[in-house]
């Protein structure tokens, strides 16, 4: 009974083996078993391409479950299945022709197809047909960039099959361009290559100059005789010239074994040392052989008593050298086609030049606009009370600092900086009106004093903030809207952050000439700044004006703590950083006036944009020869570059 249930069995798996083969797909398979089980890049190729070719609707199916390494084979049949595990010990099974599972079975009972990284390469190159068609917009978009990341021109026609079918618009755009961008680098049409290279000409794009150099990479070849006319030769090279060194020339010919390699001193060495006899070589003692000349000498000796081989010569070189031909090839054999690449490189060098002038620009924009934050107020102290504070730097710290603590009671980002702008205002306004009514009264006109003593104040406000927050940088978080830059192109782009700060800057000085021209506040400070022994006779208190003053220039240092310290880190340290730079516009500006700060920013911005373009790996070399330039203008424009009437100006 035992053998006929047996036999039953036997007879119905073979049954089912017959019928899993006649299959198409599981027919496809079992034709390629061998060579699916022991896979390599190198045999793996004629295996793909039967699977592709059956034209099977389970194609991407066995494809992607073989790629994930989610095809077994049974080890009683030989049969492939897709296999999903549920324990550690067991799979089931699923047939790729009918989509339906065969069992579970045991893990030892089966074996896993584990293609390496270059069959997988392979595998997805072949995906890419029917990924890029796919009904999912995630696996379209998947395939994309990873056609994007890899591009190759096995794809071409895939692409192109799928952008009329393409609905997505953001989709078919990137399908387009990737299509222009493999057909300038894969297609055999060297006319369809030269017009998609004319066409994103202009396109600034990293990724299209990354698919133009390569085409114009060129190698240095040797040849014997006249250079063949089929060659796409880029340039010929004489060897000595600075292009073409004799010892590169040489060594290629070497290398093609062309010419004797030449005997380098360690092999010099290496002979002498083994051809000693009796303490000597070629007759020369060996304690000797301790200069150049002596080891040749030696060497010559050996030479001539058959026991080495001569060492080529100068002369023998250039005799070499003479009797070949060397030049630059390109490795694209289409002259028509390196030309069109080499001015489409052209013409995007141009705009990339410009783009690159444009963006400095916007970055030197962007400093100048820091500047002029961290500066507004010390325009206001320094150039209407004469008051050199040192301490203006901390007053910029507490406001990045204001900011830092609302946040830690505001989590909105976006809440918090609206509540943080006016809170640092007013918290650095009353610091700066307690400063002046309790320290800076009594020095005025006294500007030593008044250095030293904002000096100490600058280094006790630096160790109480260190005493309250500790030496560590605190985060001070840009509202996610604030997040990512502006970007034009490739070339060209600017951080939103830096963009606010632009704005808040303008809108500052909009602040500031309104108080100045249209407030009491304004026409005080400006007749206390004109003459303040004339304004005091005209019922003017000058001590309260220096007073509101000082507490105006402070509140703007704290507004711009909170905007420096979107980007910056805040430290006890953050003021130091800026109060160099803060003098340094006021000094070339002109004290006393904001269009003068608003100067003094600009070319301080500009100008240390400029030095650190031309030496970007030294931002310290930028700040000195910034300094040293701004010392040699200042002899020539003392007053600066918008002078003021009045006291500021020492009249």
């Amino acid at each position: 009974m035992m053998r006929i249930l047996l036999a039953a069995l036997l007879l119905l798996a073979a049954v089912c083996r017959v019928q899993a083969q006649d299959t198409p797909m599981q027919a496809v398979l079992q034709d390629n078993a061998d060579l699916m089980v022991k896979s390599s890049r190198q045999t793996i190729g004629p295996v793909i391409d039967a699977v592709v070719a059956s034209g099977l609707p389970q194609v991407q199916d066995v494809l992607q479950a073989w790629q994930a390494k989610e095809m077994w084979q049974r080890k009683a049949d030989g049969l492939f299945f897709h296999g999903e595990k549920l324990d550690a010990k067991t799979y089931r099974l699923t047939d790729f022709d009918s989509g339906l599972p065969v069992g579970e079975f045991a893990k030892g009972d089966l074996r896993q197809l584990k293609p390496n990284s270059g069959v997988r390469a392979l595998i997805g190159v072949a995906l890419v047909k029917f990924q890029l068609s796919d009904p999912d917009p995630t696996k379209r978009r998947d395939a994309l960039v990873s056609l994007e990341r890899d591009p190759n021109g096995a794809a071409l026609e895939a692409l192109r099959a799928s952008i009329a079918g393409e609905t997505d618009p953001a989709l078919l755009a990137r399908k387009q361009r990737l299509e222009r961008l493999l057909t300038m680098g894969y297609d055999t049409d060297p006319a369809a290559r030269i017009a998609a290279m004319e066409e994103m000409a202009g396109d600034t794009g990293l990724d299209v100059r990354a698919t133009l150099n390569p085409i114009l990479q060129a190698r240095l070849q040797v040849f014997d005789g006249e250079i063949p006319e089929a060659m796409n030769v880029l340039s010929r090279l004489e060897p000595g010239s600075d292009t073409l060194p004799v010892t590169v020339a040489y060594d290629l010919l070497v290398e093609q074994s062309k010419a004797p390699a030449l005997i380098s001193h360690d092999d010099m060495r290496n002979i002498l040392a083994e051809n000693i006899d009796g303490g000597r070589v070629g007759g020369i003692p060996v304690a000797k052989l301790d200069t150049d000349p002596a080891r040749r000498q030696a060497f010559a000796t050996l030479v001539e008593q058959g026991l080495t081989e001569a060492a080529t010569t100068e002369d023998e070189i250039e005799s070499y050298l003479s009797d070949y031909i060397f030049a630059e090839v390109y490795a694209e054999p289409s002259r028509a086609v390196t030309d069109a690449a080499a001015m489409a490189l052209e013409s995007i060098s141009t705009r990339v030049g410009i783009g690159q002038a444009v963006d400095l620009t916007l970055d030197a924009l962007s400093l100048a606009s820091i500047y002029f934050l961290a500066a507004i107020g010390l325009a206001i102290t320094f150039g209407v009370m004469r008051v050199i504070n040192m301490a203006h730097g901390e007053f910029i710290m507490m406001g990045a600092y204001t900011g830092y603590v609302v946040q830690q009671w505001v989590p909105n980002h976006t809440a918090s900086i609206i509540v943080a702008i006016p809170l640092a205002f007013t918290v650095t306004f009353a610091a700066g009106v307690a400063m002046e009514r309790l320290v800076i009264r009594w020095l005025y006109n006294r500007p030593l004093e008044s250095l030293l003593a904002t000096f100490g104040i600058s280094i006790a406000l630096q160790q109480l903030a260190k005493n309250i927050f500790g030496t560590q940088a605190r985060p001070l978080t840009a509202p996610s809207w604030l997040d990512g830059a502006w970007v034009l192109n490739d070339v060209v782009a600017i951080s939103y952050i830096r963009i606010a700060i632009f704005v808040l800057a303008l809108f500052f000085l909009g602040v500031f000439l309104f108080i100045m021209r249209r407030t009491r506040l304004g026409l005080e400070t400006r007749a206390v700044t004109q003459n303040p022994g004339m304004a005091a006779s005209m019922g003017i208190n000058p001590g309260r004006v220096n007073m509101l003053t000082f507490g105006l220039g402070s509140g703007i240092a704290g507004v711009a703590g909170v905007a420096i310290g979107l980007f910056a880190k805040v430290t006890s340290e953050l003021g130091s950083d800026y109060i160099v730079q803060s003098f340094m516009t006021v000094v070339v500006g002109g004290v006393g006036n904001i269009w003068g700060a608003l100067a003094g920013a600009t070319m301080i911005g500009f100008m240390q944009k400029g030095i650190e373009w031309f030496n970007p790996s030294n931002t310290l070399a930028a700040q000195t020869f910034m300094i040293v330039f701004i010392i040699i203008f200042i002899q020539f424009r003392p007053r600066g570059i918008v002078a003021l009437r009045g006291r500021a100006a020492g009249d």
